[in-house]
């Protein structure tokens, strides 16, 4: 068996310095797009991972929004027909906004972390948070007596249309409260603070959450709500969608 032979040009063998630098460059360039995308992906986990305090305290908003969404399709069901209601949804819900809510987020956090900082920063915030706190204390009273209601069971006709407008006085009361601390309260809170103090917060508040609901308090809230949502049948986003407007 005849081997062929290339008749083209051999190029010249690499020097020890040539072939060594020929190897860097090679490793170099392989390894450089990798070394970036690890980099990449650290910083990537990093902020993933990084939840300040000012967030955390919006993102429990969303949870309670959530129960009120909940409030206010429980009323609406309430007025149509009181003895369909599912009243263990209702009693998930109320108990959520309960202990995620006005035990965790109002008593814990922002009653002694948040307002009593506006209220040494002075201006519009601080004059807030007096309605703020006493409308903390209309909830906790609402609350007691949507559990005390809807723990009886079935509803009667004649607690039906108490209980829904107690349920809609609640909504109404607490999307005002929600949206002036999201847009108001807590940017003064943030600008009151310097940024190593917010992050030492951010860190207080994850171990206050831990030790109150044994893990993350918002994932197991997130759960909470999802099956309530899941028992009264509004689990669906697509069931929220506006119908079309009617022709001008």
């Amino acid at each position: 068996m005849t081997r062929k032979i290339d008749s083209t040009p051999s190029a010249p063998l690499p020097t020890e310095d040539t072939a060594t630098r020929r190897r860097f460059l090679i490793v170099s360039g392989s390894a450089a797009p990798a070394l970036l995308l690890h980099a990449t992906a650290r910083a990537d986990d990093s902020e993933e991972r990084e939840v300040t305090a000012t967030e955390d305290l919006m993102r429990e908003h969303g949870i309670l929004r959530r129960a009120l969404i909940l409030y206010s399709e429980a009323a609406a069901k309430l007025q149509r027909d009181a003895t369909a209601i599912d009243t263990e949804a209702l009693v998930s819900a109320a108990t959520l906004f309960r202990d995620f809510g006005e035990t965790y987020h109002e008593r814990m956090l922002e009653e002694q972390h948040v307002f009593p900082e506006v209220r040494r920063a002075g201006g519009e915030a601080a004059a807030l948070v007096d309605v703020l706190e006493a409308q903390h204390r209309r909830g906790r009273e609402i609350t007691e007596y949507i559990l005390a209601t809807a723990k009886r069971g079935r509803i009667s006709t004649s607690s039906a249309t108490a209980l829904a407008g107690t349920l809609e006085g609640m909504v109404r009361m607490y999307r005002a409260h929600a949206a002036r601390e999201d847009t108001i309260v807590f940017p003064a809170w943030k600008a009151a603070l310097t940024p190593k103090r917010i992050q030492e917060l951010g860190e207080q508040f994850e171990e206050i959450e831990h030790r109150q609901f044994g893990g993350d308090g918002f994932d197991i809230a997130k759960d909470r709500i999802a099956d309530a949502e899941r028992r009264l049948g509004i689990d669906h986003l697509d069931t929220f969608t506006a119908q079309p407007p009617p022709r001008a």
